[in-house]
């Protein structure tokens, strides 16, 4: 660069004998400026190559003294910082002490001398199956906290949790209190190979979501007909957890089904000072005098009229429907109304009658238990007994029966029964913007059973 300044220097101030030269001699000119180019490439290589040797360099050691504040009082500290273990599992019906605690990942025989010989240890953990047991263990595998939470019932708002700790002079101690469940929203959805049961199996679906999701649309969708293959649903529904655990499922707060290239949308909503109930998305009740079924999702093995009985081996009138399910299948009440009957009838086996009103009443026979007296009142949808095979029976089975004034009529006509009121018009603006966000949710329920299965 420095051989090319004087030139470029030169060049500006006699720059018009220049032009002249370049006009008269252009060859000469273009040698002239490849030798510059070539000239200043060739010193900057020169150049290069007279730098020292890096392997020549002298080497100098800086060594400098660190002072660490406090160190002895560091390396204390760390060694009274204990490692901390963390575990969880569930209950058997044939857990032991050490069992469990074994499950756990512990070895310690005075913690389970502790819960064999503590009441209120031993009734929460042991003989019980399907609770969530966590615990916090030190490095030799000894417990330091354990805690199990768990339902008084079925449709208790509140749950139970026991705690067993271990102080530092290694005594147990046991606590047992109440707190409230807090309800979180969960979706899900499915697509119908077979049945809306398996279907919702696959789904992970909670038995008692698909419950309530076969008896919101049975006024609509005969599922042991008309459910088609390919069928595909979206739920959105609450789930009650014990600090973070799930212990039970809620409500179904929304739902759509598409069935036959046919849509059909649920929502619920609760007036104030009202009883709650289901809507179309247009705010049309979905709530019916009667379900379509006593087993929403069973198999319907034998129909009204006339066929030839099973065991007696005669053509006689079928007064009712069956449905084909496992012993235990609980079954529901289809309507409102009070219990007229509830013994061994003979051939019925073990059966309920419910009557509905003056005219109308139901029938449910062959049940291997039965949940209701005499004189009691039911609400629709609460469980009545659940399927047997006594009386005369070839098999577990539901033999459901529907009477008009003492007369048999076809069960399956029980959905056309009437319905309740759509939503009011003093209602209408908070009803859409519940039904908007439903939508809102659904529409995300649908976007994740897509995922699932691509």
């Amino acid at each position: 660069m420095n051989f090319i300044t004087p030139f470029l220097t030169l060049a500006k101030a006699h720059s018009k004998t220049l032009q002249a030269f370049v006009a008269r001699h252009p060859k000469h000119v273009t040698a002239l400026v490849a030798a510059v180019f070539l000239g200043g490439g060739g010193g900057a290589f020169a150049v290069a190559n007279l730098g020292p040797d890096a392997a020549k360099l002298p080497i100098r050691t800086l060594v400098e003294t660190l002072e660490i504040t406090n160190l002895d009082q560091q390396v204390a500290a760390l060694e009274e910082k204990t490692l901390k273990l963390y575990r969880n599992d569930i209950t058997r019906g044939s857990d032991t002490a050490e069992s469990l605690l074994r499950r756990l990942g512990l070895v310690d025989s005075a913690a389970a001398a502790y819960i064999r010989q503590t009441p209120e240890a031993r009734q929460a953990l042991l003989n019980r199956s399907g609770r969530n047991v966590s615990v916090e263990a030190n490095e030799q595998q000894q417990l330091l906290t354990l805690t199990t939470r768990w339902l008084r019932s079925e449709n208790d708002a509140q749950f139970q949790r026991m705690v067993i700790t271990r102080d530092q002079q290694n005594n147990f101690s046991v606590r047992t209190d109440t707190a409230p469940l807090t309800a979180s929203v969960r979706m899900a959805g499915g697509t119908v190979a077979s049945s809306l049961y398996a279907a919702s199996d696959e789904a992970r679906l909670p038995d008692s979501v698909t419950r309530q999701l076969a008896d919101v649309f049975s006024g609509q969708i005969d599922f042991h007909r008309a459910l088609r293959k390919g069928a595909v649903f979206s739920v959105v529904y609450e789930t009650l957890e014990a600090e973070g655990e799930p212990l039970r499922t809620g409500r179904l707060l929304s739902a759509e089904i598409i069935n036959d290239k046919k849509t059909y949308n649920a929502v619920w909503f609760q007036e104030p000072g009202q009883k709650g109930a289901y809507y179309t998305m247009d705010g049309d009740s979905l709530r019916r005098a009667f379900l379509a079924s006593p087993m929403p999702y069973s198999r319907r093995t034998s129909g009204f009229g006339m066929r030839e009985h099973p065991i007696l081996q005669t053509m006689r009138a079928h007064t009712g429907v069956d449905y084909a399910a496992p012993v235990g299948t609980p079954v529901i009440s289809v309507a409102d109304g009070v219990v007229a009957e509830s013994s061994f009838q003979g051939g019925y086996g073990n059966m309920v009658v419910i009557q509905h009103n003056a005219h109308q009443s139901t029938a449910y026979a062959h049940l291997s238990r039965m949940n209701v007296r005499k004189g009691q009142t039911i609400k629709q949808g609460d469980i009545v007994g659940a399927v047997g095979s006594t009386g005369l029976s070839t098999g577990p089975h539901l033999h459901f029966e529907f009477r008009m004034n003492g007369r048999h009529v076809d069960p399956l006509t029980l959905a056309k029964q009437g319905s309740a009121e759509p939503i009011s018009a003093a209602l209408r603006p908070k009803f859409n913007q519940r039904a908007e966000y439903a939508r809102s949710q659904l529409m995300a329920a649908a976007q994740m059973r897509q995922g699932n299965v691509q």
